[in-house]
């Protein structure tokens, strides 16, 4: 008899790639942040918002490190990290032209429920770069046609972040009555896509909500209606105290929420479930591993 994690293995087969990529592009900025561009085309004509790649740091070091995915074109991916640890400061070390062994993508994405077009994309630090890829995927069916998706997203950190923000021209009533005399900073990347977005955090940056991420999609979700709220739904990333704070204002407005885990991994392909996490399913508790079982769950299913 097949097991559940043999028939998740099947599934997996085919689908996550083995490359050399080559480093396109390294951009730093404050805080030890970088963003990397990786020519890598098999990951990136796979990739869908939520997945990630496992990535070598150096020759150096066999361990790899687990990369959410900013964003996929053609041949390339792109990444962001903050240097914590050795292997991290040697994959900063890596210049246009260098190589990095690319494995990926891995995992289950974000879900898009039609019935639920008013998105609340919610990113913490590094949790950033799946709300971003969500964006981009979405910014072709924004406004009218077949589907209006209106995705907004709050986005939050305690050091600078890794862009320039600047003034949003992209009016969000619902948050933006709620910092008189400011003008809301956004991310650049997100208001050329047409995507608006607000900035968060308690370090007193220009333009930026004082206060965490949940308290600014608080005053937001307290402003819809009823038909708004069942057209609602919150994607999230960040540090586990966040997703939880996240989990628990989505449970209080009852609209769906979708939380991409953040955990150490090894392998990241399923075999040596050091990444496992407990869920609430139909059948009972289950240690559910993130890599491949997520790294998205629900996060009314989470054991927090």
């Amino acid at each position: 008899m097949i097991t559940a994690a043999q028939q998740q293995a099947q599934r997996n087969r085919g689908t996550i790639f083995v490359e050399d990529g080559e480093v396109l592009r390294r951009d730093e900025f404050a805080g030890r942040q970088y963003i990397m561009r990786i020519r890598a085309p098999k990951c990136a004509a796979a990739a869908k918002p939520g997945s990630f790649a496992h990535l070598s740091c150096d020759d150096s070091l066999p361990m790899r490190r687990p990369m959410s995915i900013m964003r996929a074109e053609e041949d390339w991916i792109e990444v962001l990290f903050k240097i914590v640890g050795q292997g991290l400061s040697l994959l900063a070390r890596k210049r246009p032209g260098d190589t990095i062994n690319v494995l990926g993508p891995i995992g289950r994405p974000f879900e898009r429920h039609r019935e639920r077009p008013r998105l609340l994309l919610i990113g913490g630090g590094v949790g950033i770069p799946p709300m971003v890829f969500v964006a981009d995927i979405l910014r072709a069916a924004i406004g009218p046609g077949s589907v209006r998706w209106q995705p907004l997203a709050i986005l939050g950190s305690e050091i600078p972040f890794p862009f320039a923000p600047a003034p949003s021209a992209l009016p969000v009533p619902g948050i933006d009555a709620s910092m008189p005399g400011t003008t809301p900073a956004t991310m650049p990347l997100l208001e050329g896509w047409g995507v608006p977005a607000r900035l968060a955090s308690l370090a007193g940056f220009e333009g930026c909500f004082d206060g965490y991420v949940t308290d600014l999609a608080d005053r937001y979700l307290t402003t819809l209606d009823r038909s708004e709220l069942e057209g609602s739904e919150i994607l999230a990333c960040g540090p586990t105290p966040m997703l939880k704070a996240v989990a628990a204002l989505a449970a209080s407005y009852e609209i769906p929420c979708q939380v991409s885990l953040e955990e150490y991994m090894a392998c990241a392909v399923g075999g040596c479930a050091g990444c496992t996490v407990q869920l609430e399913t139909p059948e009972g508790p289950a240690m559910k591993r993130v890599c491949v079982d997520g790294p998205v769950f629900d996060a009314a299913s989470v054991v927090w």
